[in-house]
């Protein structure tokens, strides 16, 4: 694999400039021209080839790019600088080694893993670019890559198959040259959408004729609106006018449609998907960003001590150094006490620079990678369906994991399976069914056998209630009329693979599961013609004549078909949103309709997507008349959709209520109860959706986001600038009302409520103190339109403090782009860390906008996990990942970065004391090996085994208390005021090291007389008593042992005191005679009781004081930790009395109506030919939308 790497170097490099230049082209093209088979016109535009990178480094710019980025680490560049002073002899008491290897080393680590994290972005890439495509070269159909797929090409595309590039179609094997596309990378959506080419190129479906084809496109430049195209088609002295209708996107798959073709418009870095999908971003956690602060205050303080000791230098060597210039004369360079001063001053810089070690970075790198370990080891994260692990992606934001305050999630393959299951329903004032997994636990019943005696069932159908198919059997005519309607009315294609085999074309899930219900409960949709719709019913064949269609729209919220039985009669079949059909009733269903509405609300409650059904007799005069109007309304130039609304309105009412439908879009598994337990750890989660409002609406319900215990829930659907202002401070009046009971302006039905600006003031915006005060039971939904308003300069932040208030968000119908600046507007107003998790290529933006982006392994392919930073296959192992994973990440990094500067600064701080006892001469207290090795040796392994290993709870405990989560969010563990109490005691410790074992040893002697008073003794003395105070530290800072800290820690000491004596014997004397020159001087030294004495000494008043005041600190103010209790809150909500709420949601489009009667998307089978021909005395009076 790294082979091929090396060996598309070359071309790496290529497509890196030709990246560059697309990007130029981008800021500078003001339209594009493109000519169909003709790449020498188009190449002379230097548009971007068909590669994609989302790679950050190729083989020449990996060096020069990532040292760039590692040196934007104050803390790196630091060290280069002390390695620069280092290889000053005038000035260095250290070997320059001491500091260039531990740098050598951090660059390299951390190259290493940003070359391999680079390089599985590269496979990923290679992986799409070489994907193979039929591209028409020289009048024949070539295979190619992607990546030489050019501007201007000629694709064919096979049923299944993923668009390559931004295509404008050109043809089509479905009549009329329509095509089905899927467009789930791109919006999210997996409803099929509909494609045509223009009439005049849709007869190019030949080779030959399309290796003809020289019309010239001319359209707007690359841009990323998804739903928007405007370009020209010139060809034949003729212009033809070309808009989104007429494209196919990349990220898109071809559904339902043996072949078409297309020509390249935009290709690569150029298409809508991958202008939407945002750039690769250098991500850093908050810690990160705190340290270069620190370091930066440290290297002040480090100035600070320098100045200090090299003031005390030019003083001493004044007043007492000249009296020994007779024997102990200056070097050459100095010739005066100034110079002295100067030379001292950057000697002491170098000595004093271990306050902040290379070795803390190294054991940063080293922590986080065990962390990204235990996260892909973690076999709670595993799932055995699909056979996925939890991945790290990344080892750089671990503890970044546990400080998350708001997620953005996606709703499609992220909360949901996007699989409709046809649960329950209400006929006639009678409930039937059950969820499936209460029925299989108590009752144990089994799903209902239907191939038993329909073979035309679906096999993969499941329903639990008998009483159902009972009502069938016998031939209630209610329950009969309910799934007649359920087979008639609707705009699915159905596709006869072989006899019996049926395969349903639905355009929305939801109808789907709607037709297989009814199709499995004997009522089968069979075929259709433009004027017919063949159903078996109950076995027998039955035809009824298609008089009228009239179709969806997102504000009718309804569907109706007009169709003629075999008997004559004419019969109106109408399903939609219960609030919309209950008034259209005749009011002898008055009894009925509160019985449905009771079942209703109890789908409702239960997450459930529902429709109302209902049925009205016409007779011929009725239809006759009506039909006459419709015609008139139809052939109208100006209003037509509003002209034939009112038209549907007419014959859509005193309809015969039949009953409801419950149909439930699957979550994933767990995704109520992730909820719920993240929002109890006080993170806030918003949903941004490409999906229509209802269906979110309803999805919010089921996850529980949404609960009818909120006080209000409001909605903002305007659509200028003005109007949507209005809304967000009118809703913020009805929180301040609601808060008050009612008295205001605001109050209940706030969403919903129109202002009266003569009863009200002129809405204000609300004081973010107010916003913040209110108790958070209020939820908002805003729509992709109203949000790019809301967006805006000048309304963001009014926008922002209003969701904030929310305790849920919605954002519906949204791009890919606006997912992105909704999580930017957070994360540069609010400073919280963001997560953002999604599936889709549409989720791209978003996951690598935020802080931590997390990528679904799901069915809408794999962009959003080749983008992430984790990923996993199931959205409830969110849940543990911040709780567990996150939280004890973070805990850890806070305790180790804790302990490593309090040990660092008591090691450190013995110089600036000592130098006040040596004549301010730059002289260490510890010998030289000592210093090297007392961060790589005797204290490394005990703080990484606390770093990787520690805990406060168990796991368990950190997912039964969230509450235990908030201590990262508000960055408790670790901050500036920690860091200071880490360097006092730090500097009290240092302090304790040096003037305790300096005022006994000055005193002290042997047991033969001889004074202990000498520079070997106390070196070995202090060095002794800091390692044995940092080890009882790191034990007292250790909240969780296993065998690995033990084994580090007492084994450290032993290290230490083992390399002590070596040291100082007489084998590496002998050896090394000038480098080892304190031949017994260990051995001397910790021979007498006095030292150890003063060692013990020195330890009990370093670590009192702390044993002292965590010991008051738990008894008198103790952490969730500590106590592991979590606090009740008995405070109530605000109910919303006995109001109830629809949960329709049908992921329906306009249009397909339409389509189905002019007849333009169908194939017409010999059969329903026949059919047709049968009936073609009853066809006189169908029309066509």
């Amino acid at each position: 694999m790294v082979y091929r790497w090396h060996q598309n170097y070359f071309y790496i490099l290529y497509i890196s400039v030709h990246f560059y230049i697309s990007e130029f082209v981008f800021f500078t093209e003001e339209e594009r021209r493109v000519r169909a088979n003709d790449r020498e016109y188009n190449e002379k535009f230097q548009y971007a080839s068909n590669c994609i990178m989302t790679s950050k480094y190729n083989i020449i710019t990996f060096l020069p790019v990532n040292l760039f980025e590692q040196f934007q680490e104050v803390a790196n560049t630091y060290f280069l600088f002390l390695l620069i002073l280092q290889l000053i002899p005038q000035i260095s008491s250290l070997s320059w080694f001491t500091t260039i290897v531990p740098l050598v080393l951090v660059l390299s680590i951390t190259a290493v893993k940003d070359a391999t994290d680079d390089y599985f972005r590269h496979k990923s890439d290679n992986q799409v670019n070489n994907r193979q495509s039929q591209v028409l070269i020289g009048g024949i159909l070539q295979k190619e890559k992607w990546m030489n797929v050019r501007v201007g090409d000629i694709i064919k595309l096979e049923n299944n198959q993923f668009v390559a590039a931004d295509l404008l179609l050109l043809s089509s094997s479905e009549p009329h040259s329509l095509c089905y596309i899927e467009t789930a990378e791109l919006d999210g959506e997996t409803n099929m959408k509909v494609r045509q080419s223009l009439s005049v190129t849709s007869e190019l479906g030949d080779p030959n004729n399309l290796a003809q084809f020289d019309g010239e496109v001319v359209c707007e430049p690359p841009n990323n609106k998804l739903d928007r195209f405007c370009g020209t088609l010139y060809w034949k002295d003729c212009k033809y006018p070309l808009s989104n209708q007429n494209m196919l996107l990349r990220g898109c798959v071809l559904r339902n449609t043996e072949s078409c073709y297309g020509l390249v418009i935009f290709a690569g870095p150029d298409t809508k998907l991958m202008q939407n999908s945002g750039r690769t971003k250098f991500k850093r956690t908050s810690i990160d960003r705190l340290m270069n602060t620190l370091v930066l205050w440290i290297f002040g303080f480090l100035v600070c001590m320098g100045v200090i000791l090299a003031i005390g230098n030019a003083v001493w060597e004044k007043e007492v150094g000249a009296l020994f210039q007779s024997f102990l004369p200056w070097d050459p360079p100095v010739d005066n006490f100034l110079f002295s001063a100067f030379l001292s001053f950057w000697s002491y810089v170098i000595i004093l620079n271990t306050v902040v070690p290379i070795s803390l970075y190294v054991s940063v790198e080293v922590i986080r990678l065990g962390h990204s370990y235990f996260i892909n080891w973690d076999r709670r994260m595993f799932c055995s369906r699909s056979n996925t692990a939890a991945e790290a992606r990344t080892t750089t934001l671990n503890e970044e994991l546990g400080q998350v305050e708001y997620i953005f999630s996606d709703k499609t393959g992220t909360l949901t399976q996007n699989i409709m299951t046809f649960n329950k329903c209400s006929i006639n004032g009678r409930a039937y069914g059950e969820k499936p997994h209460m029925a299989v636990m108590f009752k144990r019943v089994q799903p209902l056998d239907f191939t038993a005696w329909n073979p035309l069932a679906d096999r993969d159908f499941c329903f639990y209630d008998q009483s159902l198919l009972e009502a069938v059997m016998v031939g209630e005519p209610a329950v009969h009329e309910f799934l007649r309607v359920l087979s008639l009315c609707h705009t699915v294609m159905s596709e006869e693979k072989r006899e019996g085999v049926l395969v349903y074309k639905a355009q929305s899930p939801d109808e789907g599961a709607l037709v297989t219900a009814a199709r499995n409960f004997g009522f089968v949709f069979r075929s259709r013609t433009p004027g017919t719709v063949t159903t078996h019913e109950l076995g027998k064949a039955v035809t009824y004549t298609l008089l009228a269609i009239l179709d969806f729209n997102n504000i009718r919220k309804r569907m109706s078909v007009i169709v003629r039985n075999p008997e004559g009669r004419i019969r109106l079949y109408c399903k939609g949103a219960d609030t919309v059909l209950f008034e259209r009733l005749h009011s002898c269903n008055h009894e009925l309709m509160n019985i449905t509405s009771d079942h209703l609300n109890e789908y409702a409650g239960d997450g459930l997507r529902t429709l109302a059904l209902a049925y009205r007799d016409l007779s011929e005069e009725q239809w006759e008349a009506w039909a006459e109007r419709f015609r008139g309304a139809d052939k109208a130039t100006d209003c037509r959709d509003d002209r034939l609304a009112a038209v549907y309105e007419e014959i859509e009412q005193d309809m015969m209520l039949l009953g409801a439908t419950a149909v439930e879009d699957k979550l994933q598994d767990g995704v109520p109860e992730t909820i719920a337990i993240l929002s109890l750890a006080n993170i806030k989660i918003w949903v941004l959706t490409g999906d229509k409002q209802e269906t979110a609406v309803n999805i919010g319900y089921s996850c529980k986001m949404l609960t009818d215990d909120m006080t209000e829930i409001f909605i903002v659907n305007g659509h200028t600038v003005q109007s949507v202002r209005e809304e967000l401070r009118y809703n913020a009046q009805g929180w301040g009302g609601a808060c008050a009971f009612g008295n205001g302006c605001g109050g209940d039905g706030a969403s919903n409520w129109v202002p009266n600006k003569s009863k009200c003031s002129p809405p204000q915006a609300p004081p973010s103190s107010l916003l913040e005060s209110i108790s958070g039971e209020f939820a908002l939904i805003i729509s992709g339109h109203s949000l790019a308003h809301a967006l805006e300069a000048d309304m963001e932040r009014e926008f922002l403090e209003t969701a904030c208030a929310c305790r849920a968000v919605i954002c519906c119908r949204v791009t890919p782009l606006q997912k992105a600046l909704v999580v930017e507007l957070v994360k540069r107003h609010k400073k919280a860390v963001t997560l953002a998790i999604g599936d889709g290529a549409n989720d791209v933006s978003m996951i690598k906008t935020a802080h931590i982006g997390v990528g679904i392994s799901g069915q809408e392919g794999i962009q959003a996990v080749l983008a992430s930073d984790y990923s996993f296959s199931q959205f409830r192992f969110l849940q543990r990942l911040l709780l567990v994973h996150g939280r004890w990440s973070y805990l850890r990094m806070c305790r180790f970065l804790c302990y490593f500067f309090y040990k660092n600064f008591a090691f450190t701080m013995v110089h600036f004391w000592f130098g006040f006892f040596c004549g301010f001469s730059a002289q260490t207290v510890y010998d030289q090996y000592f210093i090297t090795l007392y961060n790589i040796v005797y204290t490394s392994l005990p703080v990484l085994a606390m770093g990787i290993f520690d805990q406060d709870v168990p796991e368990q405990r950190s997912l039964e208390y969230p509450k235990l989560y908030e201590p990262g969010q508000l960055n408790l563990l670790f901050n500036k005021r920690e860091f200071f109490i880490c360097i006092a005691q730090g500097i009290y410790t240092s302090v304790v090291l040096f003037f305790i074992p300096y005022g006994v040893l000055s005193h002290a002697t042997q047991s033969n007389g001889v004074p202990l008073a000498d520079y070997q003794t106390f070196a070995v003395t202090t060095a002794t008593a800091l390692v044995i105070v940092v080890s009882v530290q790191i034990a007292l800072d250790t909240g969780y042992w296993t065998a690995i800290n033990h084994f580090f820690i007492w084994g450290s000491l032993g290290t230490y005191f083992t390399i002590l004596f070596a040291m100082h014997s007489s084998i590496l004397f002998n050896i090394f005679p000038k480098q080892f020159h304190f031949l017994g001087s260990a051995h001397n030294t910790l021979g007498q009781p006095v030292v150890w004495l003063t060692i013990a000494l020195a330890t009990v008043i370093s670590i009192a004081p702390v044993l002292a005041f965590r010991f008051l600190k738990l008894d008198l103010k103790p952490q969730l930790s500590d106590t592991k209790k979590r606090n009740g809150s008995a405070l109530g909500r605000l109910g919303r009395g006995g109001s109830r709420r629809s949960g329709y949601a049908f992921a329906h489009q306009e249009g397909f109506g339409e389509l189905i009667t002019s007849g333009k998307n169908m194939r017409l089978s010999s059969m329903a030919l026949a059919t047709q021909s049968d009936n073609s005395h009853n066809n006189r009076r169908t029309f066509s939308l």
